[in-house]
C-alpha cells in the first residue's frame, strides 16, 4: 500500500508541476507584451484585432457606399432610356438656336425679367 501511496503522489507532483509551469509561462508572456494563445492555439493580438475591426468597418462604409452609387446609376439610366434621350439630337437642336444677342450679351434670346418695385 505504502507503493500505491508513492505513486499517486508522484503523478499529483508532476501534474502540479506541469500546470504551475504553463502558468509561469503564460504569466511570463503577458507580462513581456507577447500575444497570449486561445484555447485553439490560435494568436490573439490586441492590435491585430483592432486592425481587423477597422478594416470590417471600412468594408461596410465602402459597400455601402457602392450600394448607393449603383442606385444612383440605375437612376440615370432610367432617365437616358426612358426619355429617348439623344445627345447628339439636343447639340443640333442647339446649333439651331439664333447667336447671342450682340447688343445686350445674352444666350438663347432669354428675356430678362425687371425687378419689381
Amino acid at each position: 500500500m505504502n507503493g500505491d501511496l508513492m505513486v499517486m503522489i508522484m503523478i499529483i507532483s508532476i501534474i502540479g508541476i506541469s500546470i504551475g509551469s504553463v502558468l509561469i509561462h503564460t504569466w511570463i508572456q503577458a507580462k513581456h507584451g507577447h500575444p497570449l494563445e486561445d484555447s485553439s492555439d490560435a494568436k490573439v493580438d490586441v492590435e491585430t484585432s483592432k486592425t481587423i475591426e477597422r478594416i470590417e468597418t471600412e468594408n461596410r462604409e465602402r459597400n455601402d457606399k457602392l450600394d448607393h452609387m449603383q442606385d444612383r446609376m440605375v437612376v440615370l439610366e432610367k432617365i437616358v432610356t426612358e426619355r429617348g434621350y439623344s445627345l447628339s439630337d439636343e447639340i443640333e437642336a442647339l446649333r439651331s438656336l439664333p447667336t447671342p444677342d450682340a447688343d445686350t450679351g445674352r444666350a438663347l434670346n432669354i428675356p430678362i425679367k425687371e425687378p419689381q418695385s
